[in-house]
């Protein structure tokens, strides 16, 4: 199986999907996607090429918080759906009607949450280019991503994840220093999250191959929330001070 992140966590990085899918096919190997971060409404990897689509619905398909969930999708692939099916029902990690419930819920929304991350997201992108404490921001919604082509050939957004470098040591600072942002590891509910990858999500990734994909004690994530983009730019003034 080739597995593929796209955008990758946390460093936003887009992976072309149609190439990946050819090349798994050429060696005869399944091709699975994590569409997390953007959703279906954003980006439809079975439509380029995917086997399998996976999502942590805790994020932004319940968007709220409150359920732990993962879901696995497969497209016009009877014996892989049947497959997948056997695997569930006997190793019982099936959701709960109650969880089932609240994702279900959380997904009436999705269209009109999305659109609001990725309005806010990019608006906390453009602040964040702009400000001298920040040496780099990896979002593929602002033209100057390495990949804004390829994110615009294959998805129509951005989502609401971005990662920001900064140019000074003084980290905690700015993680402790906002109302409405939150020092906490999840993503893609209603509130912004401000993630430290370093010792937090990437804490168990060996520090010489987080130093090589990015991952260093200056780089921070911020999941983009719902609030008024007015209140989170003045948020994020205060953090950056």
């Amino acid at each position: 199986m080739i597995f593929a992140e796209t955008p990758t966590n946390p460093m936003m990085k887009v992976l072309p999907l149609r190439a990946l899918s050819a090349l798994a096919k050429a060696h005869g190997a399944l091709f699975a996607v994590d569409n997390t971060f953007l959703t279906p409404y954003y980006q439809r990897p079975l439509t380029l090429g995917a086997d399998i689509v996976v999502h942590s619905g805790t994020k932004f398909l319940s968007g709220h918080h409150d359920v732990c969930c993962g879901l696995a999708v497969v497209g016009e692939d009877p014996a892989l759906a049947d497959r997948l099916a056997l695997i569930q029902r006997t190793l019982g990690n099936a959701l709960s009607p109650f969880d089932s419930w609240l994702t279900l819920r959380g997904i009436q929304t999705l269209p009109l949450r999305m659109e609001k991350h990725s309005a806010n997201a990019l608006a906390a992108a453009n602040y964040l280019a702009a400000h001298p404490r920040v040496a780099q921001v990896n979002y593929p919604g602002l033209p100057s991503h390495p990949q804004y082509g390829l994110l615009r050939e294959q998805a129509s957004g951005a989502g609401g994840v971005l990662s920001f470098l900064l140019a000074d040591d003084r980290v905690q600072s700015v993680l402790h220093g906002g109302k409405l942002i939150r020092f906490a590891e999840s993503l893609g509910g209603t509130t912004s999250l401000i993630t430290y990858p370093q010792t937090q999500t990437h804490a168990s990734v060996p520090a010489s191959l987080r130093e090589k994909i990015g991952i260093t004690p200056r780089l921070l994530r911020l999941s983009v929330g719902l609030e008024h983009p007015d209140d989170l730019l003045e948020d994020l003034e205060t953090m950056l001070k």
